[in-house]
């Protein structure tokens, strides 16, 4: 999905440079178009590309140059069509390969398809955050607020007074005494939208600066939709930072770095939830609190202190959420000392290194 998604954004943008009009648009028709395709046909791309960017004749023979140059290899023709000499080859002058599978089409996940630049969304969706600069994460800040607003569509199971809803009679009724018992008005009521409580722990030792910064975007946006969250960083020490979090976020990573000790440096995650659970937990926590822990689990210290302090904060949180971003490889295993004290009073262990996966962790915070 992600190499379609880039061939489609690189054509429309080279198209877009020499001239030719491409709409957002018309790069969400082209990928829903794709997903009824054979990706292994290069003549069905190609036809199904220039209905759905609606290439005008006199623009066709660009449209092919861009296509031989972006997508195909010098093995490729279209049938009836001519080889351009200027297709580009692999290393050794060997012909690139056509880059899709013979009888393949994608799932295209369109929820962000109301979007400008919607190519570019999916794209940032599945950018791991190790490769992300400053710019990407400006980019991101929408699409965070976006995922952040799915939370403040959960309606709580409680019925509650309303203006709009179901009828409520027995109130109705109730109301009716005070008008001889005539029924003027009914009385009605709905479910409210639940604001989740949630506490966060973000490790920013150097081991995970370059995810911090954007769980910390991610922690901001939530905010906005549940304005009790709490946000605690920790590397040798625990420091309380929901005040601090107001602001543009380059200035709130600046106030960060500069007012938290040891930013970007060694980590004492067992020192640190201890302290949490010693200083904050029965102030902070409840039964209704997702606890959310972000860290890799990489810590020499005391796991005794690890293991005693996630056992007070699971007794008394409604849920705990363990984000590690090296989930991201597939070859990783919880068995590090520090992760593998912790996983028996972790209700969820997720992966957090991209949108993608941010957006399964508001799914669950959903359920």
């Amino acid at each position: 999905m992600n190499d379609l998604v880039a061939h489609l954004a690189e054509l429309a943008r080279a198209l877009r440079a020499d001239g030719v009009r491409v709409a957002a648009g018309d790069e969400i028709d082209a990928l829903r178009a794709l997903e009824r395709s054979d990706l292994g046909d290069p003549s069905e791309v190609r036809l199904t590309l220039l209905c759905t960017f609606r290439i005008r004749r006199q623009h066709q023979a660009l449209f092919d140059k861009l296509f031989d140059r972006l997508w195909r290899g010098r093995g490729h023709a279209v049938p009836g069509r001519t080889r351009l000499e200027s297709e580009p080859h692999g290393p050794g002058g060997t012909p690139r390969p056509w880059p899709f599978a013979a009888g393949t089409a994608p799932t295209i996940d369109t929820t962000d398809a109301d979007e400008p630049g919607f190519t570019q969304a999916v794209l940032l969706r599945k950018k791991s955050f190790e490769r992300c600069t400053e710019r990407d994460l400006a980019e991101m800040e929408p699409l965070l607020e976006r995922l952040a607003d799915k939370l403040a569509t959960r309606k709580s199971r409680r019925l509650v007074p309303a203006i709009r809803g179901r009828a409520d009679l027995r109130r109705s009724l109730r109301r009716s005494l005070a008008t001889g018992g005539e029924l003027l008005k009914l009385a009605r009521r709905d479910r409210p939208i639940e604001r989740p409580r949630l506490v966060f722990l973000c490790d920013t030792s150097g081991s995970m600066e370059m995810h911090t910064r954007f769980l910390l975007a991610f922690a901001r946006a939530l905010r906005r939709v549940a304005p009790g969250t709490e946000v605690f960083v920790f590397n040798t020490e625990l420091v309380r930072v929901t005040p601090w979090l107001a602001g543009r976020q380059e200035l709130v990573l600046d106030r960060l770095a500069r007012g938290v000790r040891d930013w970007s440096g060694g980590t004492r995650i067992g020192e640190s939830l201890d302290a949490f659970a010693a200083q904050h937990l029965a102030e902070r926590v409840d039964a209704r609190t997702t606890v959310l822990i972000f860290s890799d689990g990489l810590d020499r210290g005391d796991t005794g202190l690890i293991a005693g302090a996630m056992r007070k904060i699971r007794a008394r949180a409604r849920r705990v959420i363990w984000m590690n971003p090296l989930l991201s490889d597939p070859r990783y295993r919880p068995t590090a000392r520090g992760m593998a004290v912790a996983l028996p009073f972790v209700d969820h262990l997720a992966p957090a290194h991209d949108l993608e996966t941010l957006g399964r962790v508001v799914a669950t915070l959903r359920d």
